[in-house]
């Protein structure tokens, strides 16, 4: 019997994935992202007010918000739809949150924990969610609060374990009644491990943000994946209600939206900060506003109170105020001004063009 070489197939090579992004390397090697360092002190912890009662020397009331798209926004349903269900000619593509009219949506949730980080990056606060692999680098001065007698500046507001907090965040109603599709290229995760710069003697240095891009990179339909998102200069609507905060609370939460005329800063909401998507920015429209004993007399004992609402030249002078008394009392500076050099807005930035 003779042996017979093997015939090899000629298999076809498997189909080329995009090459992804690194979330920590852009163009010439520069990061799309920078750390915001801690405050040199220890947070200070106090008990929040309650939610038993309206306080006659805090303030209570209502933000209408309006939020603008500058680079394309996607906040990911981790569900992939058939093009055909969303009048797409696209196969296959990564959805949005829609509401029940089927109009884009930013849940009040996600906005809520975007403020959030930039609330407690300007102030002595902790943070509010770590990863457990890292926990034994986080200094113990800024982890989570866990008693909700002793909370940090920033769970105070926005809450913490076993605490509701003071604020709440409604759902974003997208004004235009359709939507655009983009191609988002893969992402790499963040890789922290192999850089220094997240750690400064065996602890993590500070808190990352993503830097504003003039535009988000889109990676065409060949190479990149199709998303369903908000495109640039759409709007969304939505409104923050409050209670029992303080003025330096209510102006710390006006400068984290963007309202501080002396660092103007943009929101950065959703997936694909690294390539520079999710810039937004906020305009407070109207503030309805109950800050004394007489406006909640007003406000509580008449079957038709009156309104509380400022506008205009009003509300541009309550908002000064108010985040005069943030600057006095509960902004740090030093935090303030590196924050406002990474989400400062406008920017002719450029978003991160490299491949790996």
């Amino acid at each position: 019997m003779t042996n017979r070489p093997v015939r090899r197939q000629n298999r076809p090579n498997p189909p080329s994935q995009p090459p992804a992004i690194n979330a920590d390397v852009g163009v010439n090697n520069s990061k799309p992202y920078q750390l915001v360092s801690f405050p040199e002190n220890r947070p200070t912890l106090q008990r929040p007010a309650g939610h038993q009662q309206f306080l006659n020397d805090r303030i209570h009331g209502t933000l209408e918000l309006k939020l603008t798209v500058k680079t394309a926004v996607h906040v990911s349903t981790g569900i992939v739809a058939m093009g055909s269900d969303l009048n797409t000619r696209i196969p296959l593509i990564k959805t949005m949150i829609q509401d029940v009219d089927q109009n884009l949506s930013i849940q009040g949730s996600s906005l809520k924990g975007c403020v959030r980080s930039v609330y407690e990056a300007i102030t002595n606060s902790t943070l509010a969610v770590i990863t457990r692999k890292y926990q034994d680098k986080i200094p113990p001065e800024r982890l989570p609060c866990r008693n909700k007698a002793q909370l940090c500046p920033a769970s105070q507001v926005f809450g913490a374990l076993d605490w509701q907090g003071l604020i709440e965040f409604n759902d974003a109603k997208c004004e235009n009644h359709n939507f655009a599709t983009g191609f988002m290229p893969s992402l790499y995760r963040p890789r922290p491990d192999e850089r220094t710069a997240y750690f400064q003697r065996g602890k993590v240095a500070g808190r990352k943000f993503y830097y504003h891009t003039i535009r988000a990179i889109d990676k065409g339909q060949n190479q990149g994946i199709p998303v369903q998102q908000a495109a640039k200069e759409y709007t969304f609507t939505t409104k923050i209600r409050f209670k029992n905060l303080k003025s330096a609370e209510l102006g710390t939460l006006l400068i984290s939206l963007g309202q501080d005329e002396n660092y103007p800063i943009a929101l950065k909401v959703g997936g694909g900060k690294p390539i520079g998507m999710g810039t937004m920015t906020v305009e407070i429209t109207a503030a309805n506003v109950l800050q004394n004993q007489q406006d909640l007399r007003e406000r509580y004992s008449n079957f038709q109170p009156s309104e509380n609402k400022k506008t205009g030249e009003e509300l541009k002078q309550f908002i000064r105020e108010k985040i005069q008394s943030a600057h006095s009392s509960l902004i740090q500076t030093t935090q303030l001004q590196q924050l406002a050099e990474i989400l400062g807005y406008p920017t002719d930035r450029e978003p991160p063009e490299g491949m790996y």
